[in-house]
C-alpha cells in the first residue's frame, strides 16, 4: 500500500503524533509522512491497535524498527551491469584493411649448379616448358667446374681372406710341437699364425686368450706366458699342438684338404703319447674332424664340452681306449662368435676336470714313493 491511501491511519497518526512529539529527540526526518510510510501497509492495524494498548513508547519503537527495514540494502546490480560501459562505434566508421595487391606467382626452377627465380606477369597463365632453360653463363660455370674436378681416386685393395698357398708363408719357420708322455691334456690348435711363427711360442699374439683362459680357468695354478710353452709338459703335464702345421695370416687362408689330413696327424700323435685328454681349441678343428670321421657336416650335433666316449681319439682296440676329447672356444681374438663370460664358462668346465685329476696323480704319486721305499 503506498503512502497517505489509508485515511484511518493518517487520522489516528495525526493525533498519536501530537501527543508523543516530545519522546522522539531528533525527530525522524520527514515528520508525519514519514511514520505514514511505516504504518500504511498491509499489517496497519496490528500496528495501531499496538500503539494504542501500549502507548507513545512502542509507537516509537515501531517506528525506529520500520526505519531499518526501510534502508537501502547493498547490491551488485551496478556493478554487474557492464554492457552499459561498453564502447559502440558509430555507424560506418568501422576501419577495414585494404585489400592485398595481387602479386604474380614466383616459380622456382633448378638448373645445374644454379637457380633462378623466374617472375611470372599476373596476367598471363603460367606455362610449365618441358625441358629448363639454361643461361650462357651457367652453362660456363657448369663446363668450368666441371674441368676443375679432380680424378676419382682409386680406393685401397683389401688383403684377400680366401685360401693362400703354403708359399705365400714359407719364408716363416714351423712351430715345433711340446709333447711328454702320459699328458694330462694335449691342446690341439688351428695353426701358427704370424706372430707365433715369427716368435717361435704357441699363441703368442698379444690378443690371444689361451694363455689367460688357463689360468682363469684353473689349468694352471698360476699365470703363465708365451714364452714358457716347451716348459708345460714338464711343469703341469700339458701338452701342444696344431692340426695344420703350416702359418697363416688366418684360418681362412687354409684349405680343407689341409685340416682333414691333419686329422689323420692327431691320431697318430695321440697313439704315439697317449694323453688322458685333448682340448680342441675352436669349433672349426672339431667340425673337420667330425667330416672326417663321419662322412657328413657335424650341423647340429656340436656342442662344446666333453664328448661321447666313442668320440675319443687315437683309440688303440684291445690295448688303449683312447683319449677323452673336449671341445672348447677358440681363444683367437678374431673369434667374436662368443662372449668372454661364455668362453669363460666353457674352460672352467676344463679346469675343474683338470684340478680334480692332478690332485688324484699326485696322491697316487705319494703311494707309489712310499711302497717303493718300504720295498727297498
Amino acid at each position: 500500500m503506498s503512502k497517505f491511501q489509508c485515511n484511518e491511519c493518517i487520522s489516528r497518526i495525526e493525533c498519536i503524533f501530537d501527543s508523543v512529539e516530545d519522546h522522539f529527540q531528533p525527530q525522524p526526518l520527514g515528520g508525519k509522512s514519514h511514520y505514514l510510510d511505516y504504518i500504511c501497509s498491509d499489517t496497519h492495524l496490528q500496528l495501531l491497535n499496538a500503539i494504542n494498548a501500549t502507548g507513545p513508547h512502542a509507537f516509537k519503537i515501531l517506528a525506529m524498527e520500520g526505519e531499518q527495514q526501510h534502508q537501502h540494502v547493498a547490491t551488485f546490480k551496478g556493478r554487474l551491469q557492464l554492457d552499459a560501459f561498453r564502447y559502440t562505434s558509430p555507424e560506418g566508421s568501422v576501419r577495414r584493411n585494404p585489400p592485398r595487391a595481387a602479386t604474380s606467382p614466383i616459380v622456382r626452377t633448378a638448373f645445374p649448379r644454379t637457380a633462378r627465380l623466374v617472375k611470372l606477369e599476373a596476367n598471363e597463365p603460367h606455362k610449365a616448358s618441358s625441358q629448363p632453360q639454361t643461361s650462357s653463363s651457367s652453362r660456363k660455370r657448369s663446363s668450368g667446374s666441371q674441368s676443375q674436378q679432380s680424378p676419382t681416386k682409386k680406393k685401397r685393395s683389401r688383403p684377400s681372406t680366401g685360401y693362400a698357398p703354403p708359399s705365400k708363408y714359407a719364408h716363416l719357420p714351423f712351430l715345433p710341437d711340446a709333447f711328454a708322455p702320459n699328458l694330462l691334456v694335449l691342446f690341439v690348435g688351428l695353426n701358427p699364425g704370424i706372430s707365433t711363427a715369427l716368435t717361435g711360442h704357441a699363441y703368442a699374439h698379444p690378443s690371444n686368450l689361451f694363455w689367460k683362459l688357463l689360468y682363469s680357468s684353473g689349468v694352471t695354478p698360476r699365470r703363465c706366458y708365451a714364452e714358457e710353452d716347451r716348459q708345460m709338459p714338464e711343469l703341469y703335464s700339458l701338452g701342444l699342438t696344431n692340426i695344420v702345421g703350416r702359418p697363416s695370416r688366418n684360418g681362412s687362408e687354409l684349405s680343407k684338404a689341409e685340416m682333414d689330413d691333419g686329422v689323420a696327424a692327431l691320431e697318430e700323435k695321440a697313439r704315439e703319447w697317449r694323453p688322458e685328454s685333448m682340448c680342441i681349441v675352436g669349433k672349426s678343428i672339431w667340425e673337420s674332424i667330425w667330416r672326417v670321421r663321419h662322412r657328413s657336416p657335424v650341423g647340429k650335433k656340436f656342442r662344446y664340452g666333453w664328448q661321447d666316449e666313442q668320440e675319443n681319439m687315437g683309440v688303440v682296440k684291445g690295448e688303449w681306449e683312447g683319449a677323452r676329447v673336449f671341445v672348447a672356444s677358440s681363444t683367437s681374438g678374431l673369434a667374436a662368435t662368443l662372449l668372454p663370460a661364455e668362453k669363460e664358462k666353457i674352460w672352467a668346465e676344463l679346469g675343474s676336470w683338470v684340478k680334480m685329476r692332478r690332485a688324484e696323480r699326485e696322491a697316487d704319486g705319494d703311494k707309489q714313493t712310499v711302497k717303493e721305499e718300504l720295498e727297498s
